[in-house]
């Protein structure tokens, strides 16, 4: 059922034993359009800064994102410890990025408050959020974010494995839906988590309490929020409603949740 992934990692974690940069990128990406031409499914791959890594290193990545956009490189991000290691000291590099006309999401506001989220928004112009977690610690940056339609990718499974939140009940992605904020679930890393998407949306349905039509709205504001041209998103999107429509039975629920 995959139509669309974004694949997000750290090249420079792949150096370690003499891979050149430019090599850590191109091994993924001739994966990813192999993957493309046999399965149908469109990709796009995000490169991280560490935070807890200097801004020069982030530097050379967002120049690498640079050199690599219009080939598969779709975005950068910042990733990795937030307490002590404020996004603000990776804005030059962000600006070289947003310069450039590249897309940035920033992991920010799970492992500590608002003003993280805050950073990755005003100091280095995320277009979206990682997480957002804790967000509703801080109403009007709250309501910034819904005015903004500035899209958060949750991780509800993460989130609980980090202790963000106490437990899946107590997510406060079914708060930031009711408000009207766009969000979409996420696996933030299948490995350690053990999840897929599929998982993280049956959990919502089971745990959180979100309908079959608001599961369809999450998905939809997921592809709406791609790193992807307008025309494109806008095609998958119409695709992915009709998709959506012909798992439905004649009562109007969905034929299989899990």
């Amino acid at each position: 059922g995959v139509r669309y992934m974004e694949i997000r990692f750290s090249p420079i974690l792949c150096t370690r034993k003499g891979m050149p940069l430019t090599e850590a990128v191109e091994a993924p990406l001739r994966g990813m359009h192999r993957a493309e031409k046999d399965f149908g499914v469109r990709t796009g791959l995000i490169i991280c800064g560490i935070r807890n890594m200097s801004p020069a290193t982030s530097m050379d990545l967002a120049n690498l994102t640079v050199a690599f956009k219009g080939r598969g490189v779709v975005a950068f991000d910042l990733a990795g410890a937030e307490y002590n290691y404020p996004a603000k000291k990776h804005r030059e590099a962000f600006y070289t990025v947003v310069n450039a006309n590249v897309a940035a999401t920033i992991h920010a506001g799970e492992a500590y408050g608002p003003e993280s989220i805050a950073q990755a928004l005003h100091y280095c112009h995320a277009d979206r959020i990682g997480h957002g977690t804790r967000l509703f610690e801080d109403a009007d940056l709250e309501r910034y974010v819904n005015d903004r339609r500035v899209p958060l990718e949750v991780c509800v499974t993460c989130n609980v494995q980090t202790h963000a939140v106490a437990s899946i009940e107590e997510h406060p992605v079914r708060r930031y839906f009711d408000l009207g904020l766009v969000v979409c679930l996420n696996t933030d890393n299948r490995l350690m988590s053990a999840t897929t998407v599929t998982d993280e949306y049956y959990l919502a349905h089971t745990r959180l309490g979100f309908s079959r039509e608001e599961i369809e709205q999450m998905l939809i504001y997921g592809f709406e929020s791609a790193f992807l041209p307008y025309e494109e998103r806008k095609r998958m999107v119409a695709e992915v409603k009709v998709e959506l429509a012909k798992e439905r039975d004649g009562d109007g629920v969905m034929k299989v949740m899990r």
